[in-house]
């Protein structure tokens, strides 16, 4: 499976360029899956639900099944979190996964770039950036998108691929 992550500080525009990416590349016959970091605690489980009560009664994991989706939910319990690599391990092959967040792992990343958050750029201090989809016009030594021109980032996305 090939690698490339989407990368920003908070409010930068990645998930919207994530899911207009996803949409371009599968659109093209390219299968892709995705893996998002969030930095604080989440839930996709909702109280009084029976998975929900089987997680809080101490199950380690919780495996929810139908003819339209499979949902694993694992409870770390104090355990470390499992590292990008660990996770990609549990993902069915695809031609390409896309990662939002995990801005320290050493993959290939674009970042996410609005003027308006006031943030600076992560690009001059990390390698691991080969160029940056922006709302406004920067100077940089890295390849320099529109932040709404998802056809050319995801042309240059799947070239530095090799799909």
């Amino acid at each position: 499976m090939k690698l490339y992550g989407v990368t920003g500080w908070k409010n930068a525009g990645k998930t919207g360029l994530m899911e207009r990416l996803v949409t371009e590349i599968t659109s093209r016959g390219i299968t892709v899956s995705t893996v998002k970091h969030a930095h604080h605690s989440f839930d996709v489980d909702h109280p009084g639900k029976d998975s929900h009560r089987h997680r809080v009664a101490g199950a380690s994991e919780v495996l929810l099944s139908s003819r339209n989706r499979v949902a694993l939910m694992q409870e770390l319990r104090d355990a470390p979190e499992p590292t990008l690599d660990a996770l990609l391990g549990r993902l069915s092959p695809v031609d390409l996964v896309l990662v939002e967040g995990y801005k320290r792992d050493r993959h290939p990343k674009i970042e996410a770039f609005r003027a308006e958050t006031g943030n600076p750029l992560i690009a001059p201090g990390d390698p691991t950036i080969r160029a940056i989809a922006a709302d406004c016009p920067l100077e940089t030594d890295r390849r320099l998108f529109d932040l709404n021109d998802t056809r050319a980032i995801a042309d240059f996305v799947l070239e530095e691929v090799g799909l």
